[in-house]
């Protein structure tokens, strides 16, 4: 049986170009990241698990580094989406409940993908280290955009000098409640925990 299923497996790959295999690759490097870490994903570990040749592989990504590279960004644009899920761009005026439900959406997300998560935080090895970082810069900046409305509908003195601590305060909190959420499954809940952090951002923003 297993060995009829890595016939297909490969029969399918025969028939798929590049541009369509690149998600399944990605897809593969992934789940080895989460198995074994980052420093385990290599051309010749993505081929077996997806049980093709490695000129298949090639044929995608030219080198290792290129291919975590690309599956570092997709999985930064997902997890940054998240983080931006915190504060809707329209809720200038945002009160505690936006941020209660922003921090549940985040939390049910991450959830939902706890391998991106584990990939972005775990200690990449030095041929890749430069990739990582990118998004959680990207994080920062879109936030700023997000939040400095905010501060000032809120009426927050010296509201620009203390934007960037209150961005950096937001960031953290969104990457500390998720590794959280992980470390304490028997604890936390993302609807709990959610409204928990949510509320304790809130305030602390709001009295700043």
């Amino acid at each position: 049986m297993g060995s009829e299923t890595a016939v297909q497996r490969r029969g399918r790959a025969a028939h798929l170009g590049p541009e369509r295999r690149r998600p399944q690759v990605l897809d593969a490097a992934l789940a080895i990241a989460a198995d074994d870490g980052i420093a385990a994903v290599t051309m010749g570990a993505v081929a077996d698990y997806m049980k093709v040749t490695r000129p298949v592989i090639y044929a995608c990504f030219p080198d290792r580094v290129e291919l975590i590279d690309a599956l570092i960004q997709r999985e930064e644009s997902f997890l940054i989406s998240g983080v931006l899920d915190v504060l809707p761009p329209r809720a200038t005026n945002a009160d505690e409940t936006v941020f209660v439900e922003g921090f549940r959406t985040l939390l049910n997300k991450a959830a939902e993908r706890p391998d991106a998560w584990r990939l972005i935080y775990g200690n990449p090895d030095p041929a890749v280290a430069g990739s990582f970082g990118r998004g959680r810069q990207l994080a920062v900046e879109r936030c700023t955009a997000l939040l400095r409305p905010t501060l000032l509908a809120w009426g927050i003195d010296d509201a620009e000098r203390k934007l960037p601590a209150l961005v950096e305060l937001w960031v953290s909190a969104a990457e500390s409640a998720v590794r959280t959420l992980f470390a304490h499954r028997d604890e936390w809940n993302p609807e709990d925990l959610g409204a928990f952090v949510g509320s304790a951002v809130y305030r602390a923003m709001r009295s700043a």
